[in-house]
């Protein structure tokens, strides 16, 4: 026990400087691992994305109990979640927020009645085109404008849904992989409360591809050039 208090109080700055680090990520500002191809092309699979825990909330630390309300989720924010229904962390976008009515027709997004435009965009180095072939779009309902990928050959059973109307102090969230993310059309609406920060940039990306080889290009890159 003399030698175990000897070493805290040896090494007590350095638990410190710990505890900080542990708090700051906790509360303020993080970075996530993206492992899976769900919001390809916006996020590629070995991209580690920074995440703003403060976008929304100041909260206490380690915990979802909000200190201070910032602000809410908006129509295309990039949001990260501790989901229960998933029992996993999720990264999605917002696609409706309280009161909206949303639905989708063979991949065609409706807000509120109005459907989503649509243009063919070309994108490159995607890591799941050469197992399944895609089409690429930029989507736009209002303000919000974001790339989506459409499987060619494997589409989604979930390209139809709804109307649904969003409940309040909820959001649904999609991914713009369409045909392949697990999102509100299987989960269901997410809680405002699981909601704990919303992402904007790349901080660093690691090629699975080529031997997790870091994407010079990925670098710091926006997510959304339009944001």
């Amino acid at each position: 026990m003399r030698q175990m208090l000897s070493f805290l109080s040896r090494n007590k700055g350095f638990f410190v400087f710990m505890l900080g680090m542990l708090m700051f990520r906790s509360a303020l500002a993080d970075w996530n691992v993206v492992p899976t191809g769900s919001m390809q092309p916006t996020i590629q699979i070995g991209d580690r994305i920074l995440v703003d825990k403060a976008a929304y909330d100041i909260r206490v630390p380690f915990t979802h109990v909000s200190l201070i309300h910032l602000a809410d989720p908006q129509r295309g924010d990039i949001v990260v979640l501790d989901s229960r229904a998933a029992n996993e962390k999720l990264v999605k976008r917002v696609i409706g927020i309280p009161g909206d009515v949303v639905a989708m027709r063979n991949n065609v997004l409706y807000i509120n009645g109005v459907a989503a435009h649509y243009a063919s965009a070309t994108v490159t180095g995607i890591h799941d085109d050469l197992q399944d072939p895609a089409l690429y779009q930029v989507e736009r309902a209002g303000d919000m404008q974001h790339l989506i990928r459409l499987s060619l050959y494997r589409p989604s059973e979930a390209r139809d849904f709804g109307p649904v109307t969003v409940l309040a102090s909820h959001y649904l969230l999609l991914g713009d992989n369409r045909d392949n993310s697990m999102d509100s059309r299987y989960f269901g609406f997410f809680p405002r409360n699981e909601i704990v920060g919303r992402s904007r940039y790349v901080a660093l990306s690691l090629d699975p591809d080529h031997h997790y080889l870091p994407r010079a290009q990925r670098l710091g890159a926006r997510l959304d050039s339009n944001r």
